[in-house]
């Protein structure tokens, strides 16, 4: 497990991350959102040792991680980081290498990746002769030519397309499985909520929200229902305490100004009045509970 705790860092005047805590269990995909500037990619700095903190730790399995460490750490950085001019297998080898990997082995799994991500007929093209969303392809495969033990990907689905994305996916899904922790950032909202076990929101430095994103959602569900009925809705509007927000297809939309069993009574009511289809908390989306933590 990789454990930030209380990290904060400086850029002269600006207070860049202040108190951060996270932590990323081995065997699980954790979400990492923040709008521009929040501090995602100084916080994964830190966590690679690329950055010092301020103040705070950072500790693998238990260890402050050392060299050999981190040479078991994948890293994908938002910048395009390999040489255009290099053959995509021949940098996939050259950096596993780097990692410790033997030469038949990097070949090997260099182009085995290259296969997976729909690039393997392309292995001794140059990088710069492709395409800026089959060079992002080519930067996820040198995050995982020497096979990590943990993954930290900033914005790895940038400029991938759908077919890449899918592949991009599976291949993290399997890593997950075998035990890899994998922290990545990104503003795909989407693809964080389908993909990751678990969510930590950043705004202005600071940590404003973690956990399971489902559980995040229920904290933050407040008081709207929907409620699918075969029955004319209109008592809904002589209730009192409940607010008929809309109507939609896939039923309407309401909002209970009072606790106690409110939401029992609406319920007993519905039935009484005809056939309940489905009665139940109507949950934020992600987009809604970024936005509504990130104010």
């Amino acid at each position: 497990m990789l454990v930030l705790e209380k990290i904060t860092r400086r850029f002269g005047d600006r207070l860049a991350l202040d108190d951060v805590s996270l932590s990323v269990p081995d065997g699980r995909m954790v979400g990492f959102v923040g709008a521009n500037g929040a501090g995602k990619t100084t916080t994964m700095r830190i966590a690679l040792g690329v950055l010092a903190a301020d103040s705070g730790t950072v500790t693998f399995r238990g260890r402050v991680p050392d060299l050999a460490t981190r040479r078991r750490f994948g890293y994908m950085p938002e910048e395009r980081g390999l040489y255009p001019k290099g053959r995509l297998l021949e940098q996939l080898v050259f950096l596993a290498r780097l990692h410790g990997v033997d030469r038949g082995a990097a070949a090997k799994r260099g182009q085995d990746l290259l296969s997976r991500l729909g690039l393997g007929d392309r292995a001794q093209d140059k990088l710069e002769s492709l395409s800026l969303g089959n060079q992002q392809r080519v930067q996820v495969a040198a995050s995982l030519v020497h096979d990590p033990e943990l993954l930290v990907l900033d914005e790895p689905f940038s400029g991938l397309d759908p077919l890449a994305v899918d592949a991009m996916a599976d291949l993290l899904r399997e890593r997950v499985a075998a035990g890899v922790g994998v922290l990545f950032s990104s503003h795909q909202l989407d693809l964080v909520d389908r993909l990751c076990d678990e969510l930590v929101i950043l705004h202005g430095g600071r940590v404003v929200a973690a956990g399971e994103p489902q559980e995040l959602r229920r904290q933050r569900g407040g008081s709207r229902y929907r409620l699918v009925t075969d029955a004319d809705p209109d008592w809904l509007r002589d209730v009192p305490g409940v607010r008929v927000v809309e109507r939609r297809s896939d039923g309407i939309v309401l909002e209970l100004l009072q606790g106690g069993d409110l939401d029992q009574r609406v319920l007993a009511e519905a039935l009484r009045r005809g056939p309940v289809r489905s009665f139940a908390p109507l949950l934020p989306t992600l987009s809604e509970l970024f936005q509504e933590v990130s104010r």
